[in-house]
């Protein structure tokens, strides 16, 4: 048996057997999973194997994968930095090239001082260069053009969007695998 460590998480899916949320994946601690189990909010579907977590006179398997019990309906989509990036996959909406969050900008299409908004429909993902270019003009006036439209995205679309994002494979525990890939193609 192994000694288990507060490092472990544990995967929520929604009822429906989905990610609760993809961008960031829906992840609780163990406690939280294990507590939550026992309070029957939630079904335990995976148990990590060899964890085990003792009482005084009794042993628990530590949860890898719960499921809520009643589906959880989807909030707004929050207008953060983070999914807007998301919404255009982390990609300069002018030159087209993908970059790490960090180097990525946010450009508004038509610039506040022209009287454009901050919000989905003005605003795209930008690397710094293309921004500077850009500089306080429309794209047209820049002679720039924008690769599509922003748009507000749905909380569906965004989880497309962070499907398509490269995982990050030593943050996701081996038995999660079924519940992350149910839409990739399958083999002949």
């Amino acid at each position: 048996m192994k000694q288990v460590g507060s490092h472990l998480r544990t995967l929520v899916l929604n009822a429906n057997m989905q990610p609760l949320s993809w961008a960031p994946l829906s992840v609780w601690s163990w406690q939280s999973a294990f507590v939550a189990v026992h309070q029957e909010r939630v079904i335990q579907i995976k148990t990590y194997e060899d964890c085990i977590v003792h009482s005084a006179t009794q042993s628990f398997e530590v949860p890898a994968v719960v499921a809520l019990r009643n589906y959880h309906k989807r909030k707004r989509v929050g207008f953060t930095r983070y999914n807007l990036f998301l919404r255009d996959e982390f990609r300069c909406q002018y030159c087209g090239h993908r970059f790490p969050v960090k180097e990525l900008t946010f450009d508004h299409v038509v610039p506040r001082s022209k009287g454009g908004g901050s919000n989905w429909s003005n605003i795209v993902a930008c690397c710094s260069k293309d921004n500077l270019r850009k500089a306080n003009r429309t794209p047209k006036q820049a002679g720039m053009k924008l690769l599509r439209q922003p748009y507000a995205p749905t909380g569906y679309q965004l989880d497309a969007a962070a499907r398509r994002q490269p995982l990050v494979n030593g943050e996701l525990h081996q038995t999660w695998m079924d519940y992350l890939y149910w839409g990739a193609e399958l083999e002949d």
